[in-house]
């Protein structure tokens, strides 16, 4: 039993307070676009082949420009890792309009493109899929909202179901077997749940129960003896939450340990990345616990690129659109006029980018190589590094 701690409470609710804006912002879930025939536009490989980037710049949200900026400087980067490659890159502005991303992306095609990379925004992306499937053309959108995946669109972010898949697997090996699933009652708890419970059941694990808490600071503390008694009832042995660092996490991580769910003893396992905010990694619930993350040897080289190349850090985001690059360069550089068909595009053996390998799979989601870490004495140790290759450990 951990003793009440209001100051350690406070921290969290300031850090509920600074970061509840970016929590909020989830998407509604969209349909489904393209049939699963084998999509994708010939090319010459003799050419140079056109690729369009769909930035969100233009919605007149500075973050928004920033971003779309570092979407373009990884792009070009990657383009000039190609060696033998010649690749036609043309940036539009979607801004943050679902209606605009389906204009540029028809324009887009009108002028040459044969492969859209982008837009951001779920809406936006599934939008721009939707107008260019009847022209046979693959969208690689850099949103991780799997409601969109499939037929000519794929998504290159990070997926729940590729980090809780990771995780289960690797906490089945240190003997854990009944699992707690706590998720926000929004779209991506929802979402996260499915992923976890999936993830779960495929591995050999149990479901020890699934509890649920409303997406307010008092919403969530008032949850928390609840959360624990279930936990308590279910035999679990792990708690796996969809919280992340920017909101929910923070009360989350304090309030359990206090109200008995004791993480000596119950393992607490999280969907996010746990590491995203240092204040993080002081919280009581966090402390041996599971997280997923990139291949960090990776992540770091792409970093110091970029820094050296445009004298800042990259945008968290940007490497979405140099590992995007990086896939239709590896392709093209086959020297076969197919190589951007859905056939092409998901290779088992995937493609080397910023964080790591990933490959896109045929129902549009992707799966990445990641490592597996905890929080010792406040600092991240990675327990399993991200695996190299598919087919090995981790996958």
């Amino acid at each position: 039993m951990f003793a009440r701690s209001s100051s350690a409470r406070k921290a969290a609710a300031r850090i509920f307070t600074l970061m509840s804006a970016m929590w909020l912002a989830a998407c509604d879930p969209v349909g489904l676009v393209g049939a699963n025939d084998n999509t994708g536009q010939r090319i010459d490989p003799n050419a140079p082949v056109q690729v369009a980037l769909l930035v969100p710049g233009g919605s007149g949200a500075g973050s928004d420009s920033l971003l779309a900026s570092n979407l373009e400087n990884a792009a070009r980067l990657a383009i000039s890792d190609l060696n033998g490659v010649r690749v036609d890159l043309r940036i539009y502005n979607t801004g943050a309009d679902p209606l605009q991303a389906a204009s540029v992306a028809s324009r887009a095609v009108d002028e040459g493109a044969k492969i859209i990379l982008g837009p951001l925004f779920a809406e936006a992306a599934n939008a721009a899929g939707v107008a260019v499937a009847p022209r046979n053309v693959n969208v690689l959108a850099f949103s991780n909202n799997p409601t969109i995946a499939g037929g000519n669109v794929f998504v290159l972010g990070a997926t729940f179901q590729n980090t809780a898949n990771r995780l289960v697997q690797y906490s089945k090996r240190q003997g854990i077997s009944r699992y707690m699933i706590v998720h926000g009652n929004d779209l991506q708890g929802q979402v996260g749940r499915d992923a976890i419970a999936s993830a779960v059941r495929n591995n050999g694990g149990e479901v020890a129960g699934i509890e649920s808490y409303p997406l307010s600071q008092q919403g969530i503390v008032s949850a928390t003896s609840r959360i624990a008694a279930a936990t308590k009832s279910g035999g679990a042995n792990a708690v796996f939450m969809t919280a992340g660092v920017n909101a929910d996490l923070p009360i989350l991580a304090t309030s359990l340990p206090e109200a008995g769910v004791n993480p000596a003893s119950t393992r607490y396992i999280g969907l996010t990345r746990w590491n995203a905010a240092p204040q993080a990694l002081a919280l009581p619930g966090l402390q041996g616990g599971l997280f997923a993350l990139p291949d960090q040897t990776m992540s770091g080289l792409f970093e110091s690129r970029y820094n050296a190349a445009y004298g800042s850090q990259p945008h968290p985001l940007a490497g979405l659109a140099y590992d995007g690059i990086a896939a239709i360069g590896a392709l093209i550089a086959k020297g076969n006029a197919n190589t951007l068909t859905k056939q092409a595009l998901t290779s088992p053996q995937g493609f080397q980018g910023t964080a790591g390998i990933f490959r896109l799979l045929p129902n549009g989601l992707n799966e990445r190589g990641l490592a597996v870490a905890t929080i010792r004495n406040n600092q991240v140790v990675v327990l399993e590094q991200a695996p190299r290759s598919f087919g090995g450990a981790g996958f």
